[in-house]
């Protein structure tokens, strides 16, 4: 403990001017910087550090050899100490159009970015953030379109007995037309995560607003619960306090969350305009919310018309028993007997998730049911899961 405490001080000292001071008299130092071409420059103030590193997911997924002939993790590259004591890196590419996310490493140690106050949280980090805007990153930004609100409520939930909090996200115009009725469309985050995934990493108020504005999405309620079923909220905003998350196994993925359902389904109905039947409701979500869409809407499968699985995983954890996954054929064949109007998959190519994706295609088309495939570039990342809402959202309720 005290071996850290000692590198934790030494960390501060070097990177003591992260206040910014100015090595150009009052100039501040600028970073990310996008530059003309779409080039990247980042730079920081550590005079006294001795190496310092960016990494992000600007940078490609793979294992790259040094000329020293050992492997390196292509995400991290070294910046250069000028002499005035910021460092510095120009990509040497054009960045594509992008939500891109990034850290720095200073003697070592993951830090954010002191000049960019554009941070987001993913479980148990934060990153920096910026958008290269153009083609469908302009949906991640806030664009002159009128906006919807995005709320955080509480819920009871009578099967758990106990209160949740969820994130709700109402189209622009909600509040003025007072006797309009809306379709819901139900969003879940993936494991780790929390009510907050989807609005801040996920950019899915920003990605509705766009697409209603543009005519492509229907006006919906977008509901974004915690599928962490035995937290009442994100970290710090519920009564067991400034807890450390975590993304380690829990109680997330042994049926509960998808028994408990109906309470939310309920509260949504009774507290919001909405049109209260099978075919004006949506499920959708990234890895374990995917999981957690296929299960619902197998089980219940009078509540949801339209079913979306991004990067899903597909089957329980060994030794997990539950009623939810129980006749997992019988079920299933039930649910398309009933016609659903959409069922969606999206996977990575890179996905750790793809096979067990493939295997799941391979049983719906043994027996029958149909469904749309969109297979995107890359793995199990927040970009290839803004890609698929801007894909499914337009589908939905039409």
């Amino acid at each position: 403990m005290k071996k850290r405490i000692l590198s934790a001080a030494a960390i501060f000292v070097c990177i003591a001017a992260f206040a910014q001071q100015s090595p150009w008299a009052d100039a501040p130092i600028a970073s990310p910087v996008i530059n003309v071409g779409g080039t990247v420059t980042f730079r920081i103030f550590a005079p006294d550090c001795t190496s310092v590193q960016l990494t992000g997911d600007l940078f490609p997924e793979e294992k790259i050899q040094t000329p020293a002939g050992e492997t390196a993790d292509a995400r991290v590259v070294d910046m250069t100490r000028g002499g005035n004591g910021v460092w510095e890196y120009t990509t040497p590419e054009p960045l594509a159009p992008e939500l891109y996310t990034y850290h720095f490493i200073v003697d070592g140690v993951k830090v954010d970015d002191p000049a960019n106050v554009y941070i987001v949280r993913n479980v148990a980090e934060t990153y920096s953030y910026f958008i290269i805007g153009g083609g469908r990153a302009d949906l991640y930004k806030v664009n002159a379109v009128p906006h919807g609100t995005l709320s955080r409520v509480w819920y009871d939930s009578p099967t758990l007995g106990m209160s949740r909090r969820m994130a709700v996200y109402t189209p622009a115009g909600y509040d003025e037309n007072g006797d309009t009725r809306y379709p819901v469309f139900y969003l879940l985050h993936g494991m780790g995560g929390d009510e907050e995934a989807w609005p801040a990493l996920g950019r899915a108020a920003q990605i509705l607003d766009n697409l209603i504005a543009q005519g492509k999405a229907e006006p919906m309620i977008v509901v974004m619960p915690n599928g962490n079923i035995s937290q009442e909220a994100a970290p710090g905003e519920g009564s067991v306090g400034l807890v450390v998350p975590s993304s380690e196994r829990s109680t997330a993925m042994e049926g509960s969350f998808e028994t408990a359902f109906p309470d939310i389904v309920n509260y949504v109905d009774s507290h919001y305009r909405t049109i209260a039947d099978k075919h004006h409701r949506a499920i959708a979500g990234l890895s374990m919310g995917g999981f957690h869409s296929l299960h619902i809407s197998k089980y219940f499968p009078d509540m949801f018309d339209y079913v979306g699985l991004f990067s899903a995983a597909i089957t329980p954890f060994d030794g997990v028993r539950s009623p939810v996954y129980e006749d997992f054929e019988g079920r299933l064949r039930i649910q398309f007997e009933k016609k659903p109007a959409l069922y969606w998959i999206g996977i990575g190519n890179d996905d750790f998730l793809y096979e067990a994706n493939k295997e799941y295609r391979s049983l719906l088309d043994k027996g029958g049911y149909p469904y749309t495939y969109f297979e995107s570039d890359g793995g199990h990342i927040w970009r290839n899961w803004r890609l698929y809402l801007s894909e499914f959202a337009p589908l939905l309720f039409k």
